[in-house]
């Protein structure tokens, strides 16, 4: 289903959050849901891609907000985990940079549009070796852990490999939406940061030039949060 089925869904009156499930139950790869990891790499695998969240107006503003942070703090190293397809990437002025996925599909399409680019690399996540950077990135990825050990490890490795910031893009909450997508799981990561890693401030908060509508289905529930080591 296309996104302007997806809009349409939307705007139906009073059955909208039963439609609404409808496009999910639509969306999701073949068979049950099983997996944060097995879900990106069937969705690469059947030719998806890495979400509204990276493509049009809300990639714009997810390049303009960290190219600027890049300028103003003179950042040479990036770390990406999470890189998907590559398209949020293409907007991206990095210096030396290293994308991580889960997903070898994805891995295959970032190399293709990045080949002739000697200064960005992509590894599997299961290939990580205490790589480091001088900033962490997390985009559009920590709502998408559905299961509590992976997001306790992610969270861990965004942190510990970063040597002076890490910024995050994504929702802050611990909620569970009724006609939520079931690759979804919001959570308050912030509260997390602050109990496991007190070493780190939150030195920015930065909400969406582009809200979440729920009638329309346009924009992002995900805002940025910058964090400095102490």
């Amino acid at each position: 289903m296309g996104k302007n089925m997806k809009k349409i869904i939307k705007k139906i009156p009073v059955i909208g959050g039963i439609a609404r499930c409808i496009y999910h139950a639509w969306n999701r790869p073949s068979g049950s849901f099983s997996g944060s990891e097995k879900y990106w790499a069937d969705r690469y695998n059947s030719g998806g891609n890495s979400g509204d969240g990276s493509y049009g107006k809300l990639s714009e503003f997810k390049a303009e907000v960290i190219n600027g942070f890049l300028t103003e703090n003179n950042i040479n190293t990036v770390i990406e985990y999470g890189c998907g397809d590559g398209n949020q990437l293409l907007l991206a002025n990095y210096p030396k940079y290293l994308g991580f996925d889960v997903s070898s599909k994805a891995l295959s399409m970032c190399e293709e549009k990045f080949s002739t680019d000697t200064t960005k690399t992509f590894k599997l996540l299961e290939n990580y070796t205490n790589d480091r950077a001088e900033l962490t990135l997390s985009l559009d990825v920590i709502y998408h852990l559905i299961e509590d050990s992976v997001f306790s490890d992610y969270m861990k490795r965004l942190f510990d490999s970063a040597d002076r910031f890490v910024i995050v893009y994504a929702s802050n909450r611990d909620e569970s939406d009724r006609d939520q997508a079931p690759h979804v799981k919001h959570r308050n990561f912030t509260k997390w940061v602050d109990e496991m890693r007190s070493d780190w401030g939150l030195i920015k908060h930065i909400p969406n030039k582009y809200t979440f509508n729920s009638n329309t289905g346009n924009g992002s529930f995900a805002d940025f949060y910058i964090y400095k080591k102490l």
